[in-house]
């Protein structure tokens, strides 16, 4: 079983404050002493990217890697071992340039970050880039790993979430604009060669935010279609796809955030009422094979013959083919929401203590959001840390909302 999130918060805030008080210094003196002996590229030849613990930041970081990428750059990224199908949807980074922690222990966690710094000096990073927004221990990472040029964000002259001295581009992290340029602010700070404060005084288009779509395996793509109509047979259910259409309803979030669930019982009663208004079309209750319980408790609620649980039944390379084979999507605001943005797919995301502002998908996305004053309630300020217990901000959203923005999309 994994370290918890909160224990790796209480780790990050007891052990990482007065590790970075201490490594700071030497940082620095390492910092002088290669300016003294050694040159650093003008620009980053191999620039590392780090980002533990968010499966769809590794999508929506897409766009700044191969900006990076465009400019020369080689490329390695550092992530969770339990999180690196994420990488895999896009491929924008060689597989043998991936470097993972296992968070599975607290034994293991070390054992892989001491790896992991001695394999990126045999790299020779000159450039590392910290995605994370004011983790202690990337900042560590970041400080230790021996690249010359190292950018994050920074708090200025902000409180609180104090993590040493480790950054060389200090980038001014931007509450107000979607992370995806966010992320390309950092590309703009590692790249410049004049010295900004804070990084980066740039504009950033909506352009430059598009996403790359997946490439799709047609037999792989058949085989899902396949797998599909023989479940719906086995149910005695009549499909055919392109006859009907593929409704998909993602009803589980991730433990990181568990408020941004909406009710298990709304998601039944959604699924009885796009049966009432589209009764010939499938739909596909998705989710990984640990949420197979929570998905088959939603379907046995709702108690329609054509809602299948389909939990389980893809592995994750495997989504982007259902997500080309199906019409629209509705799931919290989680990865499947930003998965779904590399392909064609239609979705209705629904936001609580997120805002879609920062965190809305790149593909084709309606989201929808209750607008309390409370909401959102998590940001970089709090380590996305919430003390809501009663989530209203997800339970105000009905089903008549969601159903209409359904509808929007199908006909769109």
């Amino acid at each position: 079983m994994s370290i918890s999130i909160n224990t790796m918060r209480a780790i990050d805030h007891w052990v990482g404050v007065p590790l970075c008080a201490l490594i700071s210094p030497l940082v620095a003196l390492l910092d002088s002493l290669k300016n003294i002996y050694s040159k650093n590229p003008k620009t980053p030849q191999k620039l590392l990217f780090i980002e533990l613990s968010e499966m769809g930041s590794a999508i929506l970081v897409d766009p700044a890697m191969r900006n990076a990428k465009k400019r020369g750059a080689e490329i390695f990224f550092l992530i969770f071992k339990s999180n690196r199908a994420s990488l895999s949807l896009l491929n924008t980074v060689k597989p043998e340039n991936i470097f993972t922690i296992d968070s599975s222990s607290i034994g293991s966690l070390i054992k892989d970050t001491l790896l992991f710094l001695i394999s990126a000096r045999r790299q020779n990073i000159d450039t590392v880039i910290d995605l994370e927004l004011f983790s202690r221990f990337t900042a560590l990472l970041t400080g230790l790993c021996g690249a010359r040029r190292r950018v994050g964000y920074h708090i200025f002259h902000g409180e609180g979430l104090w993590r040493g001295n480790m950054l060389t581009h200090k980038v001014h992290y931007n509450p107000h604009i979607h992370i995806a340029k966010n992320f390309l602010s950092l590309i703009h700070a590692a790249f410049s060669t004049d010295t900004e404060t804070p990084f980066s005084k740039i504009k950033i288009e909506d352009s430059e935010i598009q996403l790359e779509q997946a490439i799709i395996n047609p037999e792989i793509k058949n085989s899902i279609r396949e797998k599909i109509e023989f479940l719906a047979k086995q149910a005695n259910i009549t499909y055919r796809h392109g006859e009907q259409r593929l409704i998909l309803v993602n009803p589980n979030a991730s433990d990181l955030l568990p408020q941004r669930r909406w009710d298990q019982i709304r998601f039944s009663e959604l699924i009885q009422a796009m049966h009432l208004r589209w009764p010939n079309d499938l739909i596909l209750i998705t989710g990984s094979p640990s949420e197979f319980d929570y998905v088959e408790k939603v379907r046995s609620v709702a108690n329609i013959k054509n809602a299948l649980n389909f939990a389980g039944q893809v592995t994750f390379s495997e989504l982007p083919p259902l997500y080309t084979l199906s019409n629209v999507m509705v799931t919290n605001d989680s990865g499947p929401g930003h998965f779904s943005a590399v392909t064609p797919l239609k979705t209705v995301v629904l936001f609580g203590p997120e805002t879609p502002a920062l965190y809305g998908s790149l593909g084709n996305s309606i989201p929808i959001t209750a607008q309390l004053a409370c909401s959102p309630c998590v940001s970089a300020a709090n380590h996305r840390k919430t003390p809501c217990q009663n989530n209203v901000c997800m339970q105000s959203i009905s089903v008549s909302d969601v159903l209409e923005k359904i509808e929007i999309q199908l006909l769109s």
